[in-house]
């Protein structure tokens, strides 16, 4: 992608279910990645580009954050897919620190559900500007004004609806469009937009009204003068600071009101924006290159079995070839191999810049978290946290005989983050055990043991539910936690101490026990 053209690097959230996938392909085939949108419903479906890990094919569900790039109307796209299941909401935590704006999907017969309230409270979190689109409204949904009820009560934030429905379900006839003052028609399975002026001349009007029908014409009315005397009005600046949420209404897996929504996502959404290090602020500006590790997936190419980092450039161009310090371990490291992706499909890449995504084949070297420049520099930015896991198990090879490739497949994904694992702090036999958020993890953890690395494993259940990191100088022995037998002392794979505790009664004890210590439920990388 050319420099001149700007970026855009937006993440999708939603709950599962709510379409994401979906949108994407469809923004995807807008963009000319592909030529035939997929959709993720089952294994005897066409399989979606952003999912490609052969667990997320079988199930229909994305567990990994793709990355997908693209080029649409004079614009560079940089599309970061998040998994929308819970148990891998530490990923796309993750993913949003590398993203300049977020588009949050809502299903329009379901309202704000739990996962998108988590997942908005992240965005919120970095100030980030959110964009929602209210999906699948040919199919019955809840009422629009109510939908926008539910983001300033649920969510604590303003809208501003770009696009108003007409009618849902069998009776969706299409949208409104406030500031072109026009209506794109619904009709299933047509490609080509059927688009009439309303409310500026007579003629048009009444031949809206004669597709749509007088009741939904006279609802249409109502709801856009209410609207303009009620409603927040645009507020550019509320927007970039994540105030005030533009809604656009459509549906994804009918292709309706997709490209009349990316055409605003793109003319809106922000450009690439300064990143705060531990010297201050770093603007895109910067002529020197700087970016930072966000993801590492390992095995994106089963024949291969290589492993990437993924980086969001910050500053300055990255070029082919360059020589870059590695700011954690103060090493120079050549990038030969740059790639872009768009789900397994790789290209070569000779140049990016502020705001693109690429992956570096990673040997070993990367972490989560790390700080990649030009020349001299030594500032750092922000850590990206590891959240406390909440299932906790004890795990080995069942054959002791691939005791080598276990600890390889342990390590990879420990560092991927898809996973965490943690030895007994105790000398003598130590016990490998792994932590995660949810019991999906645990699944995917073993599936991919067994695809990837050969090697079947036991899984044998903790009863530890909090894993808290000891800030401070203590050593394990200094702890005052005998007395209570809800706990176990741990190393994290940084030999950082940790405690795993069984509930929050025995962190409240831990902590009145132990009061000059500090107790944290995330370790920074």
């Amino acid at each position: 992608m050319a420099k001149a053209e700007p970026r855009k690097t937006f993440a999708i959230i939603s709950h599962p279910d709510a379409g994401k996938t979906t949108l994407t392909e469809k923004l995807l085939y807008f963009g000319g990645a592909i030529h035939t949108a997929g959709m993720v419903k089952s294994r005897k479906s066409k399989q979606a580009t952003s999912d490609w890990m052969e667990i997320e094919k079988q199930r229909g569900i994305s567990v990994t954050s793709s990355v997908m790039q693209f080029s649409y109307d004079g614009y560079a796209v940089n599309i970061l897919d998040t998994p929308g299941h819970q148990d891998f909401s530490e990923d796309t935590y993750r993913t949003l620190t590398a993203a300049d704006s977020a588009v949050m999907l809502i299903d329009a017969a379901k309202g704000v559900e739990p996962q998108t309230i988590k997942l908005f409270e992240v965005c919120r979190m970095r100030k980030i500007p959110i964009f929602t689109f209210i999906n699948k409204m040919d199919r019955d949904a809840k009422e629009p004004l109510a939908l926008l009820e539910e983001l300033e009560e649920v969510l604590g934030i303003r809208s501003c609806p770009m696009s108003w429905p007409i009618g849902s379900g069998i009776d969706f006839q299409g949208i409104y469009d406030r500031e072109k003052q026009h209506v794109e028609l619904f009709r299933r399975g047509e490609e080509e937009r059927t688009i009439i002026p309303l409310f500026q001349d007579e003629e048009n009007n009444e031949k809206v009204k004669s597709i749509i029908g007088e009741a939904l014409y006279t609802k249409l009315e109502e709801d856009i003068e209410l609207l303009d005397i009620a409603g927040d009005p645009f507020d550019k600046e509320k927007i970039d600071n994540g105030m005030l949420t533009p809604v656009f209404f459509g549906s994804a897996l009918t292709n309706f009101g997709v490209e009349s929504f990316l055409e605003y996502f793109l003319r809106l959404a922000p450009a690439p924006v300064p990143r705060m290090s531990d010297k201050g602020e770093v603007s895109p500006d910067n002529n020197k290159f700087s970016g930072f590790i966000f993801k590492i997936q390992a095995n994106m190419n089963p024949a291969h079995r290589d492993r990437i980092a993924f980086l969001r450039i910050v500053s300055g161009t990255f070029t082919r070839g360059m020589s870059v310090q590695h700011v954690r371990t103060g090493k120079r490291i050549k990038l030969s191999q740059p790639q872009q992706f768009l789900a397994q499909e790789r290209n070569i890449v000779e140049n990016a810049y502020p705001g693109d995504i690429i992956g570096l084949f990673d040997p070993g070297t990367f972490g989560i978290g790390d700080t990649l420049v030009e020349g001299n520099q030594t500032f750092t930015f922000g850590g990206i946290p590891h959240f406390s896991p909440e299932i906790f198990a004890r795990v080995r090879a069942k054959d002791a005989m691939k005791h080598k490739q276990f600890h390889k497949g342990m390590q990879q994904l420990t560092e991927e983050g898809a996973v965490q694992y943690f030895t007994t702090a105790a000398p003598g036999a130590e016990t490998l055990i792994l932590g995660v958020v949810g019991q999906l993890q645990l699944e995917v953890f073993e599936h991919r043991m067994r695809g990837e690395y050969g090697v079947e494993v036991e899984v044998q259940p903790l009863g530890y539910t909090l894993a808290r990191w000891i800030k401070g100088n203590k050593k394990e022995h200094e702890l005052n936690l005998i007395q209570y037998g809800g706990s176990l002392t741990v190393r994290d794979r940084e030999g950082r101490l940790v405690v795993l505790l069984e509930n929050e009664f025995a962190e409240r004890w831990a902590k009145e026990k132990n009061p000059d210590v500090e107790f944290t439920s995330t370790s920074y990388e």
